[in-house]
């Protein structure tokens, strides 16, 4: 989730795009991502962007890393052979930019986009809204607490050719989430079938708080379900899904599903982001698909333990959450990227950085997330420098 009074700063890096930490006469340095052929550090992009998604691709016969995060005005791409190196000055394009006063439903805070490769063909699913998070007083009214994203929905931007980075995208439409409040969407494959995840509220209005619905899709931009069909397949009903800890409704969040497949036991989970994305207690949760139906809510098994990946207060990361999920370059390693806070006490212009680090399986076929840390750690195996 792009948080609503986000302030997003480009151009300079590190010293110049530092915050102040909590009122403090002292400010937070971001880290410096430093990679030699041995180790790299966190974080891999020391801009100020959240939300970041990472898949792996060939072209021509080389691999390369497609990356994409929140800009709030466009989608854009930025590609590289590294999965480590310096993303702040990696080759970029935008692929989609709408005119923020157009008044079209996709025009304003372009949040979360993600790239996918469905039977061929590239897609990208984000959300937007028309009114720049202000939708009318009227509107507003008609929700028990402040409700600017209620006119958030989701989209499908489509790709013409079989290379991300030389296709053009164009709009396919808006994913029907019933004319309800619809972030952070992650498309679901399992058994054949395409289905649609995302951060939903129960109502129209009801604002908070934020969970997570599943809908079957006919095709990456058509649902099939009806409202009735759609199904809550998690409510943030755990303390540590809720700010302050264990308040009950407002201010309890789910939202950033992604899907994670274990390669060797073919098990899914759906990995959510949980508590509040403006707090250092923003952190990962877990579902796992323990049954043969995604649309029943029985079907599904929440992790009920904690978060599976949350701050590290030692070693000055916080806030670790919305992440997605690659393999080092020769494909023998998992990795979780995500973004992080950079201090224990944001402002209301919260300064995430991207970070990269390995994580292994138990067992019992569940992920085994690393502690949340700076390094230095080996490169990813297979990356050439």
């Amino acid at each position: 989730m792009k948080f609503l009074s986000l302030l997003v700063i480009g151009g300079a890096v590190a010293s110049a795009q530092n915050i102040n930490n909590g009122g403090s006469s002292n400010f937070t340095d971001v880290g410096t991502n430093f990679t030699t052929n041995a180790t790299y550090s966190n974080p891999i992009m020391t801009l100020n962007v959240g939300d970041p998604w990472m898949t792996r691709y060939q072209s021509n016969g080389e691999g390369w890393y497609l990356f994409t995060y929140s800009t709030n005005d466009n989608v854009t791409l930025k590609r590289s052979q590294s999965l480590t190196d310096d993303w702040d000055h990696a080759d970029e394009r935008v692929v989609f930019n709408p005119d923020p006063n157009s008044g079209l439903p996709y025009a304003t805070d372009l949040w979360a986009p993600e790239i996918h490769n469905i039977s061929g063909t590239w897609y990208i699913i984000f959300s937007a809204t028309p009114d720049f998070d202000a939708p009318p007083p009227l509107v507003d009214a008609m929700c028990p607490f402040e409700c600017p994203a209620v006119n958030h929905r989701m989209f499908v931007l489509q790709g013409d050719g079989p290379d991300p980075w030389t296709c053009n995208f164009t709009m396919k439409g808006m994913l029907d989430t019933f004319d309800q409040f619809a972030i952070d969407g992650t498309f679901f494959q399992y058994n054949d079938q395409l289905y649609h995840i995302y951060s939903c509220w129960e109502n129209t209005y009801s604002a908070w708080p934020a969970n997570l619905c599943i809908t079957q899709l006919s095709d990456p931009w058509t649902v099939a379900s009806n409202l009735t069909d759609r199904r809550m397949i998690s409510v943030p009903d755990q303390p540590w899904e809720q700010v302050p800890y264990g308040r009950a409704g407002r201010l309890a969040t789910n939202e950033g599903p992604e899907q994670l497949t274990n390669p060797t036991t073919g098990q899914n989970f759906v990995v959510y982001s949980a508590a509040r994305v403006n707090t250092p207690f923003y952190c990962l949760g877990m579902l796992e698909l323990v049954g043969n139906d995604p649309m029943q809510y029985q079907s599904w098994k929440k992790h009920t333990d904690g978060c599976v990946f949350h701050q590290n207060t030692q070693a000055g990361v916080y806030g670790t959450g919305h992440a997605s999920y690659t393999t080092s370059p020769d494909g023998s390693e998992d990795y979780v990227v995500y973004h992080a806070l950079t201090t224990p006490n944001p402002p209301s212009n919260i300064y995430r950085t991207v970070r990269t680090q390995k994580f292994t399986w138990n067992s019992d076929g569940t992920p085994n997330f690393p502690l949340a840390a700076n390094g230095p750690f080996p490169v990813p195996a297979g990356q050439a420098h």
